[in-house]
């Protein structure tokens, strides 16, 4: 029997914690913790799992916190620091005891230095990443992934990935832009994922997914091998779509497969009784669809995978408009869904994390 706390956030002045027991398939209420405006994306630490770093997307200046994790489904605020810019909308601890946080509204991106195991910013030698916006445009950085010696930067607004990276190397903190890989124009990519020596980008105005090899450092270009779109073609007809969530697991003894999780807005027009589905798609040649999930929810933001053995079988989606929270186990080796846990009254939310219950 495992137990998992799952925390969400969203644009509130609190974050949620639910409990769901795998022995029960029961998706409960835990509490509810206040917090400062709009914690609209949470991300774990990548080598403690007790700490969570949470954006507050609001302007003029966001900010980034950190929390520790407490017995029953509880936080308590360890240490804040403002973002640098307007709107934040994403965050991503770097294996160099930093962490990204992305300004979509102002087009610009901060590294922030941690102490004391991650509990603390060290913002005396933080370092603000300015993106060029397109003509007549706005650059809106969406999401940073860490690559080797680099961090990928999906511009939803430039359509364009930006390539950041240390100047002096590994270690250093003296960030900066090293090139771009271009986009088709008005295909807005949101977020991406890399495997081996691939790149797949979801494109939120598109509604695509595409695979290319990773150009070579620092400012190459490669041509995009495969486009798929993400939506289900039993969709309603005039509705209108925005792809967000991207989710690539990493191969495991129970799921040798690679596969990417997409999970697709119905934002307008017709409505679907079926709710917004998650698109499963196979990455090895030709990148291709294998299934649509309808979940019930409306326009899914929040979804994430659980770690380890006792949580790779899990996938859980959140609706930010309504539809409230499920818990899916992947089966078929991943290449399905099966619905194990659902709580329709949770509120609505925009990203979450799962880790095992604490107390």
């Amino acid at each position: 029997m495992v137990k998992f706390t799952i925390y969400t956030g969203g644009y509130t002045s609190f974050i949620v914690s639910y409990l769901f027991d795998t022995q029960t398939s029961t998706l409960t209420y835990l509490d509810t913790i206040a917090t400062s405006a709009n914690p609209s994306w949470l991300k774990q630490h990548p080598t403690n799992e007790n700490i969570i770093y949470a954006v507050n997307e609001v302007g003029p200046l966001g900010v980034l916190q950190a929390y520790a994790t407490t017995p029953g489904g509880g936080l308590t605020l360890l240490d804040e620091v403002s973002s640098g810019g307007n709107g934040p909308a994403f965050c991503a601890p770097l294996s160099s005891d930093r962490v990204a946080i992305m300004n979509y509204g102002s087009g610009d991106g901060e590294v922030i230095p941690t102490v004391d195991g991650g509990t603390k910013f060290d913002n005396s030698t933080s370092v603000l990443v300015e993106f060029t916006p397109p003509p007549g445009g706005a650059s809106n950085p969406h999401m940073a992934l860490e690559h080797g010696n680099e961090v990928f930067v999906p511009d939803l607004g430039g359509d364009n990935i930006w390539r950041i990276g240390s100047v002096g190397g590994p270690g250093s903190g003296d960030f900066s832009i090293h090139g771009f890989i271009e986009h088709p124009k008005g295909t807005g990519p949101r977020h991406m994922a890399i495997l081996g020596d691939d790149m797949y980008v979801l494109h939120e105005t598109a509604n695509t997914l595409t695979k290319q090899a990773i150009p070579p450092f620092p400012n190459g270009t490669s041509p995009i091998v495969a486009t798929v779109s993400t939506l289900a073609a039993d969709r309603p007809a005039n509705a209108t779509f925005a792809a967000a969530e991207l989710l690539l697991p990493p191969p495991s003894r129970a799921y040798p497969a690679p596969l990417l999780y997409a999970s697709n807005r119905n934002i307008g027009g017709t409505p679907d009784a079926r709710g917004d589905t998650i698109g499963i798609f196979a990455p090895a040649a030709p990148l291709r669809a294998v299934r649509q999930v309808y979940t019930g929810l409306v326009q899914i933001r929040g979804m994430a995978l659980g770690a380890g053995e006792a949580g790779e079988a899990y996938l859980v989606a959140l609706g930010a408009v309504s539809g409230g929270m499920v818990v899916y186990k992947r089966t078929e080796g991943g290449y399905n869904l099966e619905e194990v846990a659902r709580n329709a009254s949770a509120v609505p939310r925009t990203t979450l994390v799962m880790l095992p219950l604490r107390g």
